[in-house]
């Protein structure tokens, strides 16, 4: 579990982190291994999904020695899908990642919703919905594995 630090509000402790794949973690079908070595020590505080509507094993091969868990979701149903899953977890103790259209919800309900705007740029909808809001997953990583970035940005 991490503790995301908001003064003036009660903390938050995090059980699950949920990332999109496309345009949030990986740019162009890439994922920097900064992000990798990341995600691999915030698995060893809480627990990591990744979705994709990639192809299955392109997304493996990206993520090969990741601790995080795939998740497949069609894109026709990608919104709703990641929205069953973040309630099935619970929102208050899960923080979800994205910049698409489809991670707009998923943002809003997490209990922290990071929407990132980077190379491949974020819809507006996740970006109005989001609780902060970066420009590269390495900066969204780090926001969490960092608690004095917390109380900077997130105090009342």
């Amino acid at each position: 579990m991490i503790t995301i630090l908001r003064p003036g509000q009660a903390p938050l402790k995090i059980e699950f982190i949920l990332i999109d794949f496309e345009g949030t973690l990986a740019l162009d079908g890439r994922v920097h291994p900064k992000a990798k070595d990341k995600i691999n020590l915030l698995s060893k505080r809480t627990k990591l999904f990744v979705f994709t509507t990639g192809e299955k094993t392109l997304v493996e091969e990206r993520l090969r020695k990741v601790n995080a868990e795939i998740v497949y979701v069609a894109e026709s149903e990608a919104s709703r899908q990641k929205l069953d899953l973040l309630r099935q977890l619970g929102p208050g103790k899960t923080v979800s990642i994205g910049n698409g259209a489809d991670d707009a919800v998923m943002i809003e309900e997490a209990g922290l919703g990071i929407c990132i705007i980077g190379k491949e740029a974020a819809a507006g909808e996740a970006l109005r919905r989001a609780d902060l809001v970066v420009t590269n997953i390495l900066d969204a990583l780090d926001f969490l594995l960092k608690p004095l970035r917390q109380k900077a940005t997130l105090g009342k």
